[in-house]
């Protein structure tokens, strides 16, 4: 093993196993987590100053990160990927899809799993996903089946696919531009597109023929449509509990959960005070589910009406013009990290909120109260309102509606924002443009015709993905500068002493594809990118194939629910477990690893 390095690159490794442990709590946001390592790194530098050959490494250095031109490329994307999302510019690929799946559904799985893998290979992933999820859906409410055994392949597709160009993914993009700081030739966004593709037909054929086989049957979080709420009045009944006690009496019997919306006595409405008497012959009027609406029938001795009849079998509850519909919490959604009481859901948007579906397993219904619970990116709620309103908000975009209808949000500015995307992806394919110039001028164009409103950007925008970026371009400069990659590289060769090279970079590529699984793969790819740089130059071998390997590794984020936020949204949607991931996602990683592991060596030349 190499010789301990100097004090400041031992403190920095330790540093960077913490935050490494601080980016797989849960419990801890990932911005929380990535501005924590950040002070901590730039306050121990400030405290213990660094002086090299190069001069000192001053704290604020730490800061370039949010100038970086990957991070800017990043943000660009994101935007111009909100403005295809919001202006419904993939609706005519969705209807395409939703029509093909009638016809023959075997065969149209494969083309939807070819579909998300070339989208993917431009366009965020995020909006593909959150495209194909309410066809899918659809697709199997219409057929009787169950949707798990398409969802997981089709969100594992948009990884493959994002792995092939140099703006597939934040990670490569990342990779890409560490890579050329440490003065690597940087990559045109087609270099590696061949071995990606060789590698990912043999993982998108394994997701259409074997995925689907060995997926276990599971039941959506979310399909049971039971708990619809419903209006109706219940009419006091002379000598009956409810006679003559007060509202908040009835309201403890029922354990605190009836909702009464006004009280009519003889021509006059009342509201429902907590002291006010009710009386034989009040009706009060209600809203919830017809479970809870006869449980208070029973309970206060009172009768259920629904307009002029009573309640019965021959004379149900009725909910005229009622959808129900799902709602996911995705990326960018105003409602991430916010309660609905908080953002008054129910007042901006006139929808009912009947239960809520954690990311995981946990169900809440309405015992419980949903609207102070905190959102987060891969929740479901189960939500009632009029037709009318959730089609206008299915056309306005801004919150992903998932239901038994194929209806896209699609607005006359679809053709522009298609037209922008494909502008920013040629001008930087054929060198015109770099690609942080291209794709901030696209986010601009998106604003200047109207495809996008500034609200839409701030939305458009990750916090944590803009965060745990600063932080691993900080942790990596910090890393480089103080000679700790050289002493990973130093122990990493020394452990695989007596390796051919191939093994090596294959080792290299299995580590990276671990770690991405468990923590952030942004922060695994570049810290590993100086690493693997400096591995080939001791070996005197080509320093593209390892930065290769490492992009490939960090792109493997296919074995658990947490290592990439479109699995939480396809895990909800399927009603998947994290050992659903783990059966599917390493056969996929094994394929994708072993068939680059022999590629990369061979394109390269050793």
């Amino acid at each position: 093993m190499p010789p301990l390095p100097e004090p400041h690159a031992l403190a920095l490794l330790a540093l960077t196993l913490i935050a490494l442990f601080l980016f797989t709590r849960e419990r801890i946001p990932l911005e929380t987590s990535s501005l924590i390592v950040l002070v901590l790194l730039t306050v121990g530098f400030e405290l213990f100053p660094y002086h090299d050959d190069a001069g000192t490494l001053h704290p604020v250095d730490f800061f370039s990160g949010f100038g970086h031109e990957a991070l800017v490329a990043v943000c660009g994307l994101m935007i111009i990927g909100h403005g295809l999302v919001r202006t419904g510019a993939l609706e005519p690929v969705g209807r395409l899809l939703a029509r093909m799946w009638s016809h023959s559904p075997k065969l149209s799985l494969l083309l939807t799993l070819i579909l998300a893998g070339l989208l993917s290979a431009f366009v965020n992933n995020t909006p593909i996903v959150v495209l194909l999820l309410p066809i899918l859906v659809s697709v199997s409410l219409r057929s009787g089946t169950s949707a798990s055994g398409i969802l997981m392949p089709m969100g594992l597709s948009t990884l493959v696919g994002g792995m092939s160009t140099t703006i597939g993914t934040s990670t490569n993009l990342l990779v890409v531009g560490v890579a050329a700081d440490l003065g690597l030739r940087r990559f045109d966004m087609f270099d590696f597109f061949v071995p990606a593709v060789i590698a990912g037909s043999l993982g998108i054929l394994y997701l259409w023929l074997i995925a689907p086989r060995i997926l276990p049957e599971r039941e959506a979080a979310m399909t049971d449509t039971s708990p619809r709420i419903f209006t109706a009045q219940l009419n006091i009944v002379e000598d009956s509990y409810a006679d003559g006690r007060t509202l908040a009496e009835l309201r403890k019997k029922t354990g605190d959960s009836m909702r009464v919306q006004r009280i009519q006595r003889g021509g006059s409405v009342l509201l429902p005070l907590p002291d006010i008497v009710i009386q034989a012959g009040d009706q009060l009027q209600l809203e919830d589910t017809p479970v809870q609406l006869k449980e208070y029938e029973q309970v206060l001795g009172a009768m259920l009406y629904s307009g002029e009849s009573a309640v019965d079998e021959d004379h149900p509850l009725e909910a005229q013009d009622q959808q129900l519909a799902e709602i996911v919490v995705v990326q960018g959604s105003p409602l991430v990290n916010r309660t609905l009481n908080r953002s008054r859901f129910t007042d901006h948007y006139q929808l009912a909120t009947l239960a809520l579906s954690k990311a995981g397993s946990t169900v809440h219904t309405l015992r419980e109260n949903i609207g102070d619970i905190r959102l987060s990116v891969g929740d479901i709620l189960l939500v009632q309102g009029a037709r009318e309103q959730l089609a206008s908000i299915k056309r306005d975009g801004e919150l992903l509606v998932l239901d038994a209808t194929a209806d896209l949000p699609f607005t006359d500015k679809a053709p522009i924002a298609l037209l922008i995307m494909a502008l920013v992806i040629v001008s930087a394919a054929i060198g015109l443009l770099p690609i942080a110039v291209s794709a901030v001028t696209g986010a601009l164009l998106m604003l200047l015709t109207r495809a996008l409103a500034w609200r839409d950007v701030g939305n458009a925008l990750s916090t944590s993905v803009i965060m745990i970026v600063v932080v691993s371009l900080a942790l990596g400069l910090a890393l480089t500068r103080t000679g700790a990659t050289g002493y990973l590289a130093d122990s990493y060769l020394a452990l695989t002493t007596g390796l051919s090279p191939h093994f090596i970079l294959g080792g290299l590529m299995l580590m990276m594809a671990l770690l991405t699984n468990v923590i952030s793969n942004n922060a695994a790819a570049v810290i590993g990118t100086p690493v693997a740089i400096s591995i080939a130059n001791s070996l005197a071998l080509p320093a593209e194939a390892f930065v290769l390997a490492v992009l490939f590794g960090a792109n493997m984020s296919y074995a658990t629910p947490m290592a990439y936020k479109t699995n939480l949204l396809v895990m909800n949607a399927g009603g998947y477990t994290f050992g659903d991931f783990v059966r599917i996602g390493l056969p996929l990683t094994a394929i994708m690893w072993l068939t680059l592991s022999w590629l990369l060596p061979r394109l390269y030349g050793f």
